[in-house]
């Protein structure tokens, strides 16, 4: 971050803004922060902002960049949304109910920016990439100052200076891209962990999915970028990170030197001071048997893999476009425990997804007591417009969906409370995340399999790895005591 900040105080802001990135960005983050300083100075204190995430963890790391240029720029983190001057939201729209609680915060924000002359109201992320969406605030929403995608994101220094020279709406949308900018700000929500993205977009266009539609063609970070930027955030006290990408197993397809995913976990593991990799999201059809062994061998990959399977009938996966079967999903996990027996399966799981037989739900039952997960996440079928699955014939009814969802949920929870408790008892490493929200004299730390625990000591422990005797499994945490 100090040499980005050298970078930033060496631009010349006499001469026209450079074209090459990421100089043109360090250029606008001086220029903004000159605007920005005028205003602090003329009411007297500080001009703050807040930036509220929908969605996944890819536009969770794409917020620290966003709070990281803020900073820069000299605005002053407010966590408190209505006393903020300038308000973000980086949006999600996997749900058309995620667009519609957009609409609702941006409603409570327009009696608010006219009690305030200095508030900016931002708008970024998935939900910004569709055409329909933007039309609507711009016939709606005329008092949001600034409309931007996935894409672009890079250039928020200059869209805001773009924004306070205008005095108008700024919108920039790119439909896709082949640019990744490298050594932006970022700022960091933990500072012992952080996601890093490796890669960008999807290719797999799932049948009821808008992500590939919103977040472009797959594009692959260069590897010595991604290690170098590992390198300096386990400098900075970053003992975990999270591989971040829409299918990681696809990692390195479209670069100049192909390289697998397996090979560039390999290099990230010889990282010394690294504790501990993560990564998501896995998709099942390119899962190699190379990283299954990166896995076996590895001392530093999390016990832990997310790995979706959304249905467990083979023909609803064929019109899902998931592109395996029911029983290549199960020979894969069954190469995964078997290399790594203790390891930790999560996944995703679609009811009422359209054409649905009770036969088909069946299935899915099925893979969930043969595979029997750790956890899973549970979802009813969301009809997205803009998707092959919105215009399927055979949408299932209501009260089906809701009764399948109900004995699917129950089913996960029972034997997800019988898969947790199998290490109670044992001692087990724990990187301390947080002061338990509960009870202050207990600390909130994450088990390598992803599983939370909780047991007494003070905040001097956050951040750090240590051994906990795991005395009691509460169905989906322990609680435990340091040893």
């Amino acid at each position: 971050m100090r040499e980005i900040e050298n970078y930033i105080e060496d631009a010349d802001l006499t001469k026209e803004a450079p074209p090459n990135e990421p100089q043109r960005q360090y250029y606008f983050i001086k220029k903004a922060r000159e605007y920005v300083h005028q205003v602090s100075e003329q009411i007297g204190r500080p001009l703050t902002f807040c930036v509220t995430t929908f969605g996944c963890q890819m536009n969770a790391r794409d917020s620290e960049k966003l709070v990281g240029i803020l900073e820069q720029i000299g605005y002053v983190e407010e966590p408190e949304e209505e006393k903020a001057d300038f308000v973000i939201f980086n949006t999600c729209t996997v749900r058309e109910n995620a667009n519609m609680r957009v609409y609702g915060r941006l409603g409570q924000l327009k009696h608010q920016k006219k009690e305030n002359p200095y508030r900016m109201i931002g708008l970024c992320g998935c939900m910004m990439q569709e055409p329909e969406v933007v039309e609507k605030l711009k016939q709606k929403y005329r008092y949001v100052d600034l409309i931007f995608g996935t894409h672009n994101i890079y250039k928020f220094a200059e869209l805001i200076v773009t924004r306070l020279e205008s005095e108008r709406m700024v919108i920039d949308i790119w439909k896709d891209t082949d640019k990744i900018v490298e050594d932006l700000p970022s700022e960091r929500k933990f500072p012992f962990k952080s996601g890093v993205n490796i890669m960008f977009g999807c290719n797999n266009f799932c049948s009821y999915c808008i992500v590939p539609y919103v977040r472009g063609r797959e594009r692959s970070r260069n590897p010595k970028d991604i290690l170098r930027e590992i390198e300096g955030l386990v400098a900075d006290g970053v003992v975990e990170v999270m591989l971040l990408g829409q299918n990681v197993n696809s990692y390195g397809k479209n670069l100049e030197t192909p390289m697998t995913f397996a090979e560039l976990l390999r290099e990230i593991e010889k990282i010394e001071g690294l504790k501990r990799i993560r990564f998501m999201t896995s998709h099942p059809k390119d899962l190699s048997d190379d990283l299954i062994e990166v896995m076996r061998t590895s001392k530093k990959i999390c016990k832990h893999l997310h790995l979706p399977v959304q249905s467990g009938s083979t023909r609803i996966l064929q019109k899902m476009n998931r592109r395996y079967t029911k029983e290549q999903y199960l020979e894969l996990v069954r190469k995964i425990k078997t290399a790594v027996p203790d390891i930790s399966l999560t996944t995703d799981m679609i009811v009422g997804f359209p054409g649905e037989t009770e036969e088909d739900f069946l299935e899915t039952m099925d893979i969930v007591r043969q595979v029997r997960y750790d956890s899973a996440f549970t979802f009813i079928y969301s009809k997205r417009t803009g998707t092959p699955a919105a215009t399927m014939e055979d949408q299932i009814p209501e009260e089906v969906v809701k009764d399948r969802f109900d004995r699917l949920l129950k089913e996960v929870q029972t034997i997800s409370s019988e898969v947790c408790r199998v290490h109670e008892g044992t001692i087990q490493s724990v990187l301390v995340e947080s002061r338990n929200d509960h009870d202050e004299t207990l600390v909130t730390g994450r088990l390598s399999n992803n599983l939370l625990v909780h047991f007494p000591g003070d905040e001097s422990l956050i951040g750090r790895i240590v051994d906990v005797h795991l005395n009691e499994c509460k169905g989906f945490y322990y609680l435990g005591e340091m040893v």
